[in-house]
C-alpha cells in the first residue's frame, strides 16, 4: 500500500542511525512493529494483579502420572 507521510526528518535520521537498517521503509516498519509490541505489552501489564489464583492448586500433583 503506497502511503505518503510527512515524517520528522530529525526523528527519521536518528531512527535510521540507531536502528542500523538500510532503508527508511525498513526503519518505519520496524518502528511500527516495536510500537505495536510495546502497546500489547502494556495491555498485559494492566492485567497484573487482576487474575485470581487457586491457592489450593498443586501443580506437582497435577503432573503425576498415577
Amino acid at each position: 500500500m503506497a502511503t505518503n507521510l510527512a515524517l520528522d526528518k530529525t526523528l527519521l535520521s536518528t531512527a535510521l542511525e540507531l536502528g542500523g537498517l538500510g532503508t527508511k521503509r525498513e526503519t518505519v516498519n520496524q518502528a511500527l512493529r516495536e510500537f505495536i509490541q510495546r502497546r500489547r505489552a502494556d495491555e498485559l501489564i494492566e492485567l497484573f494483579g487482576t487474575i485470581k489464583y487457586d491457592n489450593d492448586y498443586d501443580y506437582k500433583r497435577a503432573r503425576s502420572r498415577s
